[in-house]
């Protein structure tokens, strides 16, 4: 297992949090835009509410454009792939010149969908460079701790979008029993009691979404303040 400093561990954690961000809020966009800009009474302030971010957006049409593109919003599908492309940046060395082509290339994707006609299906080349991107971490990083802690940020993310959209009970179990194999072999400090506590909500009748967000949002316990490796960093 490589040493890694808490700089770069929590670098690969936001690489897999962004780029997850970044593919699911696009897929979830995807199956909403048609909706969206047929209907009178679409309600993006909802989507806002449930996401957590302010509504500054003045029309669905304002929202379609500045959600998805808009440099200067620090919540657009954008501003998340950015913060991908600057943390998988400062892990060249730890990725590979390889893997960090397929942010990159999401990058250029982007850019393209901007200018496109059709940008829903434009997008659709930036989701296929994440998934190009997380196939490459899977076969060409080495360092297998480098490999668990993009995916737990990944798997953290997608827990944590799934009940935002308050997905169904069996998707969120499966997300949450595949966290609970690779929390283990991170070597990231974590709340055990909190992944107890994920466990027993995802098996409840009925799930509580909102303690399922509160549990997953600080499961990990990262930063300069928090995240330690198992070597005694």
């Amino acid at each position: 297992m490589k040493v890694l400093s808490w700089e770069n561990s929590d670098r690969l954690f936001w690489l897999g949090r962004y780029s997850e961000r970044v593919y699911s809020t696009i897929k979830f966009f995807s199956n909403q835009f048609d909706s969206m800009i047929d209907s009178k009474n679409y309600e993006y302030g909802e989507f806002c509410k449930n996401q957590e971010i302010p509504n500054i957006y003045t029309s669905k049409e304002d929202f379609a454009e500045r959600y998805c593109f808009s440099e200067e919003d620090p919540n657009s599908i954008y501003s998340n792939l950015m913060r991908a492309y600057d943390n998988a940046i400062m892990l060249r060395e730890e990725i590979g010149s390889e893997t960090l082509c397929y942010i990159q290339l999401a990058v250029y994707a982007m850019n393209k969908a901007r200018q496109s006609e059709a940008p829903i299906l434009a997008l659709q080349r930036v989701t296929d460079n994440i998934v190009a991107f997380w196939g490459m971490v899977d076969d060409s990083v080495d360092e297998s701790n480098v490999r668990s802690i993009i995916k737990l940020g990944k798997r953290i993310e997608r827990i944590d979008n799934y009940a935002r959209v308050k997905m169904n009970t069996e998707e969120i179990r499966r997300e949450i029993k595949r966290l609970n194999i690779r929390i283990t072999r991170t070597g990231l400090n974590y709340d055990a009691q909190k992944l107890l506590h994920l466990n027993w909500l995802v098996d409840a009748d009925e799930l509580d979404y909102k303690l399922i967000i509160e549990d997953i949002e600080s499961l990990v316990l990262n930063g300069r303040q928090h995240l330690s490796m198992a070597a005694g960093l």
